[in-house]
């Protein structure tokens, strides 16, 4: 039990690496929430060796889980009998667990304790059974039997958008909350546009493009190779930049090698503040992920006043709204839209792309998980947030 009239909110997670994006960002905005607000945020994640440390968004265990093959550094929770005695010996007031899969039995374990337990949907699950080939009847079927269980399991479900809740509608499960997330408005800001960094990376062509993810087949980074292959036939002189890595990166810079793209690959960038840069200095930023259901790689790339063409089939529709495009999961029609934005007054898109994001922040989305967890604010979590902005180290 947290001290005072905090809630000790025990956090578990798999899929989480050093080099991973949203769902990392996201775990330590919320978890930095929780502890300004004056709860005990105590985050669970998987690792090589077993470690704990001390940071903003409060403690950080990691258990050692095996590597999935082929995920490009993934690991899992896998050791059931050992996360069950931390789980035990940390005694938590509410658990929250962002993995529906390998995880689901935690849901279960804190019923039986009486523990109030929320999973969070950070992905659909019949959009990632897909991306995986399963057709799309099957992967309905498949996605309608997991969550049954998960929302049976737990007392809440969170979803980030409408756009994910409609999977668990499907079931007719009562028990799904909204609790969008939000944006480092302040970190992702128009002001950090340099024409010199984006002469830089355009290297003479008329628009520079930005692909920010993980280069995985849930993602599906070839289609922005697809989108500047096919802008490049229609004579539009355009570059690519990714920054990211993962299991596709040795194919995909094959491929942009092979057909001559110019596409120049950064790999993962850990510094925060040279990915907002980079967000500031392109043209447009690419999202063709069909199963993200929020996006906070182009939820940043707004907030720095660049438009956003996203997958049709994802979420982020929803969420970028008029400051961007949606595009079937195509390169012709990624490029199709990526001309249509283009066509709009730049100073009228880059306004419309902040305007869109300021409509996002991390306050507003701690505040409907903490509703979500029944956990009110031990004290006024706002100046506290705000002056937690100077604790990064840890991260």
């Amino acid at each position: 039990m947290s001290g005072g009239n905090g809630l000790r909110i025990v956090r578990l997670a798999n899929f989480v690496t050093p080099s991973s994006g949203g769902l990392r960002t996201a775990l330590g905005e919320l978890g930095r929430g929780y502890l300004a607000a004056g709860h005990e945020p105590v985050l669970v994640v998987p690792g090589e060796t077993e470690s704990e440390r001390t940071t903003f968004q409060g403690r950080i265990i990691t258990l050692p889980g095996p590597e999935l093959p082929g995920t490009g550094g993934y690991r899992v929770l896998a050791g059931r009998r050992r996360l069950r005695h931390l789980l035990e010996e940390l005694a938590p007031d509410r658990l929250e667990v962002s993995d529906r899969t390998t995880l689901r039995w935690t849901g279960e374990w804190a019923r039986r304790r009486r523990i109030p337990s929320v999973m969070v949907s950070h992905e659909t699950a019949d959009g990632v059974l897909r991306t995986w080939g399963l057709s799309e009847s099957a992967a309905a079927r498949a996605a309608d039997r997991l969550n049954r269980r998960s929302a049976w399991a737990y007392s809440r479900i969170v979803c980030t958008t409408e756009w994910a809740e409609r999977e668990f509608v499907r079931i007719g499960a009562r028990n799904v909350v909204r609790a969008p997330l939000g944006v480092d408005l302040e970190r992702c800001r128009p002001g950090r546009r340099s024409t010199a960094l984006r002469a830089r990376h355009a290297a003479g062509a008329e628009v520079l493009l930005l692909l920010c993810s993980r280069l995985s087949v849930e993602k599906r980074p070839g289609t922005a190779l697809d989108a500047l292959a096919a802008l490049r036939e229609r004579g539009v002189r355009a570059t690519l930049v990714v920054a990211g890595d993962g299991p596709l990166k040795g194919s995909l810079i094959r491929r942009a090698k092979a057909e001559q793209l110019p596409v120049e690959f950064l790999g993962h960038v850990a510094d925060r503040e040279r990915v907002a840069d980079l967000q500031a200095a392109a043209d447009l930023c690419l999202a063709p992920g069909p199963a993200e259901t929020f996006g906070l790689s182009a939820l940043e790339a707004l907030a720095c006043g660049t438009p956003v063409v996203a997958s049709a089939s994802s979420a982020l529709p929803e969420v970028v709204g008029d400051a961007g495009a949606a595009a079937a999961d195509t390169g012709e029609d990624f490029a199709t839209a990526v001309q249509d934005l283009l066509a709009r007054p730049e100073a009228s898109r880059r306004e419309a792309a902040r305007a869109r994001a300021e409509l996002f922040d991390w306050h507003r989305s701690v505040a409907a998980f903490l509703t979500a967890h029944d956990a009110v604010p031990a004290h006024d979590a706002t100046s506290v947030h705000e002056g937690a902005n100077a604790t990064e180290a840890g991260r």
